[in-house]
């Protein structure tokens, strides 16, 4: 059993406005796995933030899997209505490039007035490339919503709704809400809703390469990459100051300071923390406004010890 006791005591006296806090865990009595929540306040849906972009991942993998797209893909290729009015370069974006966060656009939507579009893809394939893909680093949602349009593009199905009986049913997850752009599609890089117990199945399903209690959901080989080869997040800029739990990035998920360990990351604390070494998965719920590595701090303190 884990005891909770020294977390508690972490995020009240830090002040690090966690909601709830979910283990799965291998028992020692029993040797079976078991999940063990915590909640410092209701269970309600809230938004994962940028956790929503690794169920994004998973839908591209789901894609891969189906053969309706590949990593080498050029995502210009899919929308040519927009090739006339593409910015340099960015024919050579690839799938790759979007999942990585290496494209090389300044768009990112983080900029100023990068969200006045209403027209958001097209925006982005306007915008010219500042940098060659996969020669510069550069966190983006923009990356993201174009890898949801894609799996739109290609599947037929807005991501969400593609998702719900590939992924979410499977889960066993009801009725997921999911934010949308002003032309109504799924906003892929933020503004998913779930539960700290439904975030929690996603890490669950990453930990087991992509099964969730025996169905296969993720192609196992696409979770396999997603871990496998870490851009450098200094790419391009060697002189860029990261924190040290922000000094690698997969394909839509970053790698912590404890071996071996990766995860699912959302602004204000929402993390799925996957651990293959210890077996577990621990997955954060939160609404904090500091640094919000001293929530993953006080886990490797005072829960990863128990694991």
């Amino acid at each position: 059993m884990i005891d909770f006791s020294p977390f508690r005591l972490s995020v009240a006296e830090q002040h690090l406005g966690v909601s709830g806090v979910h283990v799965l865990h291998r028992d020692a009595s029993s040797g079976r796995r078991i999940g063990e929540e915590h909640r410092f306040r209701s269970d309600d849906r809230v938004c994962l933030y940028s956790a929503s972009k690794t169920f994004t991942a998973a839908g591209v993998g789901i894609a891969m899997g189906e053969g309706l797209l590949t990593a080498e893909d050029r995502l210009l290729d899919a929308f040519p209505e927009y090739r006339d009015h593409a910015g340099e370069g960015v024919g050579a974006i690839t799938v790759r490039h979007l999942l990585t966060m290496t494209s090389g656009s300044p768009d990112t939507w983080f900029g100023p007035g990068q969200l006045e579009a209403e027209d958001r893809l097209g925006a982005f394939l306007a915008t010219p490339l500042a940098h060659e893909p996969g020669a510069f680093f550069e966190y983006s949602n923009a990356c993201t919503y174009a890898l949801g349009r894609l799996v739109e593009r290609r599947s037929g199905q807005d991501l969400r709704d593609y998702l719900v009986p590939r992924l979410f049913d499977r889960l066993g997850i009801a009725n997921p809400q999911w934010h949308r752009c002003p032309r109504g599609h799924s906003l892929a890089a933020s503004g998913l809703f779930l539960t700290t117990s439904e975030l929690a199945r996603l890490g669950e399903t990453l930990l087991d390469g992509g099964s969730f209690r025996g169905t296969r959901v993720i192609p196992r080989g696409f979770v396999d990459a997603m871990h496998a080869d870490w851009v450098d997040t200094r790419l391009g800029r060697p002189d860029r100051e990261v924190d040290p739990e922000g000094e690698g990035y997969g394909l839509q998920v970053w790698r912590c300071t404890v071996p071996g360990a990766w995860r699912a990351d959302g602004k204000y604390g929402q993390f799925s923390v996957v651990l293959p070494e210890q077996d577990a998965c621990v997955t954060l719920t939160s609404h904090f406004e500091g640094a919000i590595d001293d929530i993953l701090r006080a886990v490797w303190r005072d829960i990863l010890p128990q694991l």
